[in-house]
């Protein structure tokens, strides 16, 4: 956390100047917009850079050159390490640490050890990830995939920020895929038992279901043949419920998925809660009947249409069961909810803020995630279907391909917002070009290299102020970051950018290790050296571990 104390104290500095500028009548403003110090891309601008002059510039009513000669005029000198500032461009503010500060970036990694990289930015904020949500009238395929690692991923970053994280799945089990699913089901059944039934247009054709019901038949045999067909469609759903449940279950704890709540639609109609509901926003004035369904004033939340929230038969919409289920999650006492979902429900975005709204509930804290569409590739040709689906490849079959890691990495290494080219070839090769095998082989090296060495002294035992070498200090200063790479990634919801860091240090690792020596070194160089290493070894297995995958000591 060295790097990302200096940077909390140094973005107070600026305040302090630029508050000692304002009462010196050097600059007028009324109030201090929000600024950003971060690391520069290029180290020839320096350790840190701030665009404080920028956004003083309307407000102050001044050139932003201007206005960043006044704050280095008044900015505190010779304290929190800044050995020098310098005005850059339009008006960035370069900062340039005294070069020792890196040196104490080794010992405070070896001390904190498995907590490197954590911190309390988010203060316990009680936050619910929904992610997967899978109906569970078929197998997980690569939406939910994508969806299970992104999420999953989000919430360990969040975790690590100091955030009380609840990872929630929603079972649909109930409204109309449900039914469709009930008659799938009694169809494959009658059919296994010799029946001449028709399949449903609508159905859900996978083999899955014709499994599912063989394995009914080898338990019970046929003695739902003769049952009503709605008895018979009940005890059909709740037994293949509870397989597919399971089975999804066992498929994402596999994935290195674990969720803390498994919350099921069909308690929201149970319990009462959409009635519940519905009468509220009655009462509101927020629904309104026309040609015998109820609608939902979502066009005065910016969305295009009104709603349907019951169809004229009476049934509830899934939308309905939405908006009690999300004042659910707040009433449970979670002061933000975060959901991920597929590219399809994009335009359900606005009409459920609107509908949190209209609950009196601030819809800034609901936050969707949209995450855009997983084309498979083998051999360079697109990937279209599955030999147990018959559809889709399920996360089933991909984990038997690829692995978990390999799968984990490359669904997390693209934004959501962007469409993800899987190369089932490029995942399983072992080559630098492969980047989770490129990562995992940088941790498998660390430790070979830690094996040979044998006991390491402690970090503070140690005379860190040898290591000199360009390749040398990039390192340290990449380890460096990692905290405040978890925070950035927490505080603007972008899981992705933990690949690119795992990345970016294994490539800075692979390039120390090859132009500096290290069990060769000299004595004093060579313990220096081990001990950078080693914090190289817990950053990247922190890192790693974040994002689901395994760090292994040998490849």
């Amino acid at each position: 956390m060295l790097l990302e104390h200096l940077k909390n104290r140094i973005y107070l500095d600026l305040k302090e100047a630029a508050e000692r500028a304002q009462e010196a009548g050097e600059l007028q403003f009324d109030h201090l917009p929000p600024y950003t110090l971060e690391r520069p891309r290029e180290s020839a601008h320096g350790d840190l850079a701030t665009n404080i002059a920028m956004v003083l510039a309307r407000p102050a009513k001044a050139a932003p050159r201007k206005i960043a000669e006044v704050l280095l005029k008044y900015f505190p000198a010779g304290r929190n390490r800044v050995a020098r500032l310098e005005v850059a461009g339009p008006g960035f503010i370069n900062f340039f640490l005294d070069p020792a500060w890196v040196y104490d970036v080794i010992p405070e990694v070896e001390e904190m050890d498995e907590r490197y990289g954590c911190s309390n930015v988010g203060g316990g904020e009680k936050v619910q990830v929904e992610f997967v949500s899978a109906n569970p009238t078929g197998q997980l395929h690569m939406g939910n995939a994508r969806g299970a690692a992104l999420g999953d991923t989000l919430a360990a970053v969040l975790e690590a920020a100091g955030y009380d994280v609840t990872r929630e799945f929603y079972i649909n089990d109930a409204g109309n895929q449900i039914e469709i699913f009930g008659r799938s089901l009694e169809a494959r059944y009658l059919q296994l038992l010799g029946k001449d039934v028709p399949f449903p247009e609508d159905g859900y054709p996978g083999e899955d279901l014709v499994e599912c019901m063989k394995r009914l038949i080898s338990q019970e045999g046929d003695r739902y043949a003769g049952m009503a067909p709605e008895l018979r469609r009940e005890i059909l759903i709740k037994y293949a419920l509870k397989e597919k449940l399971s089975e999804m279950e066992r498929d994402l704890a596999d994935f290195g998925v674990h969720y803390d709540v498994w919350f099921s639609e069909q308690t929201l109609h149970d319990s009462g809660a959409i009635e519940e509901v519905l009468k509220e926003l009655q009462e509101k004035g927020y629904i309104y009947e026309k040609d015998e369904a109820i609608w939902f004033r979502s066009t005065l939340f910016g969305d295009e249409k009104d709603e349907v929230l019951v169809r004229s038969n009476g049934v509830p919409t899934y939308f309905a069961a939405d908006i009690a289920y999300h004042q659910n999650k707040f009433r449970r006492g979670f002061d933000r909810v975060i959901n991920i979902w597929g590219a399809d429900h994009h335009g359900h975005v606005a009409r459920l803020k609107g509908a949190m709204q209209a609950l009196g509930i601030d819809p800034d804290r609901l936050q969707v995630i949209i995450m855009q569409l997983v084309r498979l590739f083998r051999g360079g040709e697109p990937v279209r279907m599955s030999k147990r689906s018959g559809e889709y490849v399920t996360l089933r079959e991909l984990m038997e391909e690829v692995g978990k890691d390999a799968a984990r990495f490359f669904f997390v290494d693209r934004s959501a917002d962007s469409h993800l080219d899987f190369d089932l070839d490029l995942a399983k090769e072992q080559s630098s070009e492969n980047p989770v095998y490129y990562v995992q082989y940088a941790h498998a090296r660390i430790c070979s290299i830690l094996r040979q060495a044998g006991e390491i002294p402690r970090a503070r035992e140690i005379d860190c102020s040898v290591l000199r070498e360009e390749e040398e200090r990039a390192l340290i200063e990449k380890i460096a970051e990692l905290p405040g790479e978890i925070i950035h990634a927490a505080t603007r919801l972008e899981p992705h950018r933990l690949t690119r860091y795992a990345y970016d240090l294994a490539n800075l690792f692979h390039g120390f290790y090859t132009t500096c020596r290290v069990l060769n070194a000299g004595t004093g160089l060579r313990e220096a050296r081990l001990a950078l290493v080693n914090a190289c070894r817990i950053t990247l297995r922190n890192t790693l571990k974040i994002i689901g995958v395994s760090a292994p000591e040998r490849m």
